[in-house]
């Protein structure tokens, strides 16, 4: 047993028996799910936004609604607890952001422009696009899905080296070196997209 299963943040052990309760059909468990995960939603939703140009109109909000949404439409899920759920949720609001930003560069010919900052990529002045940064990540998860989950976990997610090794099932030293490899690659990478 890990530090964290240990000690759960307040409302862990809760939103896992509502979890449990909702893949099993409980009708009822949905209403009491929405009450104990909003929180850790809307916190999601932040940090995610936190990366998001000034002028950008999709609002936190809109983003956790569409993640419900997307998460809860099609009936219960098998989550694994938690920090399963919450990983799932970063690469959902991960999607409805790129595809929100799909549509605005269609319709404008221009994509969002994101700060990699947080994840500590030392780029260049100029911010990749979030499409960019998707595209970059897709290409990474076909040949190492362990260091793209990673990325997604801190990055979108918003979780610490330790908080993303927990979700991972590694220890934090692999993870540690995980996010070394993988800071390095996209560095590469997005350099290349950018031309």
């Amino acid at each position: 047993m890990n530090q964290d299963e240990a000690h759960p943040p307040a409302g862990q052990a809760e939103v896992t028996v509502q979890l449990r309760r909702f893949a099993e059909g409980d009708e009822q468990a949905g209403a009491e799910l929405m009450r104990v995960i909003e929180p850790e939603l809307r916190r999601l939703a932040a940090w995610q936004m936190r990366a998001e140009r000034g002028t950008h109109t999709l609002q936190t909000t809109a983003l956790v609604n569409e993640a419900y949404i997307r998460l809860f439409g099609s009936g219960g899920a098998d989550w694994n607890g938690r920090n399963h759920f919450l990983a799932v949720a970063s690469r959902v609001m991960r999607q409805v952001l790129v595809d929100y930003a799909r549509a605005q560069h269609a319709s404008k010919r221009a994509g969002d422009k994101v700060s990699l900052d947080s994840v500590e990529l030392a780029f260049t002045p100029a911010q990749p696009d979030l499409l960019d940064v998707h595209q970059a990540l897709e290409e990474l998860a076909a040949i190492a899905p362990r260091q793209a989950q990673l990325v997604e976990l801190r990055f979108f997610g918003g979780l610490s080296l330790e908080e993303a090794a927990a979700v991972l099932g590694i220890a934090p030293r692999t993870a540690d070196k995980d996010w070394v490899l993988a800071r390095a690659w996209l560095r590469r990478r997005l350099a290349a997209l950018r031309g």
